[in-house]
């Protein structure tokens, strides 16, 4: 079995004991990626830059890989405001017009209070 770590750089990351994202078998798992800008560590108090700033996170992750958006074939929204999730719809939609990945989406409490979504994909690689 050939296991490829990624990092985002986020402090987290070190903190926890986690990868941004792991490669293995062909797959590629993204860990639960927040509205962070990593370089800068900083945090949008707004829930669609938030989104737009995670989704930004996980293309790189997903980039680093080797796939896209495209190859996404799960992903899991978490939003701890339940009501804050159909604003961000345009940014998913567009995001995933072509993977059209099974979706979940939870209403749950995150790790900072800043932080107002969190998202994980699962994509696989082309063959």
């Amino acid at each position: 079995m050939d296991i490829k770590h990624i990092s985002s750089g986020s402090s987290y990351e070190q903190k926890i004991g986690y990868s941004r994202a792991v490669i293995c078998d062909g797959w590629v798992f993204v860990s639960g990626t927040t509205g962070y800008d990593y370089d800068c560590m900083s945090i949008s108090e707004d829930v669609v830059e938030q989104t737009r700033q995670c989704l930004n996170n996980i293309e790189q992750a997903l980039s680093e890989a080797g796939c896209s958006f495209n190859n996404v074939v799960r992903v899991r929204y978490i939003y701890p405001n339940k009501a804050d999730f159909e604003q961000c719809w345009p940014l998913l939609r567009a995001v995933f017009k072509v993977a059209k990945p099974a979706a979940t989406m939870i209403e749950a409490g995150l790790l900072d209070e800043k932080m107002k979504v969190e998202i994980e994909v699962t994509a696989r690689l082309a063959r």
